[in-house]
């Protein structure tokens, strides 16, 4: 296997815009997936993808594409996930899983009503061979804003996700952080939809940090390991796809879950026995 193996894809345009998108979402995803893991919000992000449904059919039927409903349709869910969670007192896993199957099954409803054209195999799994400029114009402004708001907020946000209760001690605006969080990870949950889709997106957001949260021994470490693994694991999906005829996203997902059980391997290798009084 030469330097021709990794060449050749890039003498299409599909490809090469597949991917820059592959590794803008890939790394994105990964990096905020350390602090979902902390936060332990793994189902707030699959409910998040899911209840994006019902905003694109209706986005589609006004003739928008679902690049173009990307910003809004996260800051919407976001907010309004937000929302209904503060105020319920039914429990946030039981909030969370009504608005997730309520606004999934709205959305299939909207789309037989409405008679609108979305190809739904490539939303639930993703076609990232077919996205288009504009598209990866899309992902990289997302990436940009969703990765200089946390750079800016960091240390906040940081000291929030460990400690919540110690953060709103120290003054620290707990409600602005909360939401800003829900906002940058929609946006990169619902940028990420055409590269993996709505049911794989959970995978690359968890899968990679999950990983790095293995190996590495601080949560700096982790949120840089994660990132990489993140980025290791959309290429080479993207390349295992091409090669062998399989889907892009699934692939992807299969490729972060091999690095998954290489870093549970290693950990358990390179764990030191315990000592014994005997």
């Amino acid at each position: 296997m030469g330097i021709e193996t990794f060449i050749e894809p890039l003498k299409y345009d599909f490809m090469v815009r597949a991917l820059i998108t592959a590794i803008l979402s890939g790394v994105m995803l990964s990096v905020l997936g350390s602090f979902t893991i902390n936060k332990n919000m793994g189902f707030m992000a699959d409910a998040m993808a899911h209840s994006t449904l019902p905003i694109i059919a209706v986005g589609v039927f006004f003739g928008f594409s679902i690049s173009e409903l990307g910003a809004p349709a996260a800051v919407v869910i976001a907010l309004l996930l937000g929302v209904i969670i503060k105020n319920t007192d039914i429990g946030e896993d039981t909030s969370i899983g009504i608005i997730f199957s309520s606004f999934f099954a709205l959305g299939f409803v909207l789309i037989s009503v409405l008679d609108v054209s979305i190809n739904l195999e490539d939303l639930l799994f993703g076609q990232i061979l077919a996205v288009s400029s504009f598209d990866v114009a899309v992902i990289f402004a997302l990436f940009l804003i969703v990765l200089s708001i946390l750079f800016i907020f960091f240390k906040q946000i940081l000291f929030y996700s460990f400690d919540p209760i110690g953060a709103e001690v120290r003054n620290l605006n707990v409600s602005f952080l909360n939401y800003l969080f829900l906002i940058i990870l929609s946006l990169s949950i619902v940028g990420s939809l055409q590269t993996v889709g709505i049911v794989l997106v959970l995978s690359m957001l968890l899968i990679p940090a999950a990983s790095a949260k293995l190996v590495s021994k601080t949560f700096i470490s982790s949120i840089r390991i994660s990132a990489l693994f993140g980025g290791i694991a959309s290429v080479s999906g993207l390349y295992l796809s091409y090669y062998f005829n399989l889907p892009s996203g699934p692939t992807m997902s299969l490729v972060a879950s091999g690095l998954f059980v290489f870093s549970f391997i290693f950990k358990k290798v390179n764990a030191k026995p315990k000592l014994t009084s005997t």
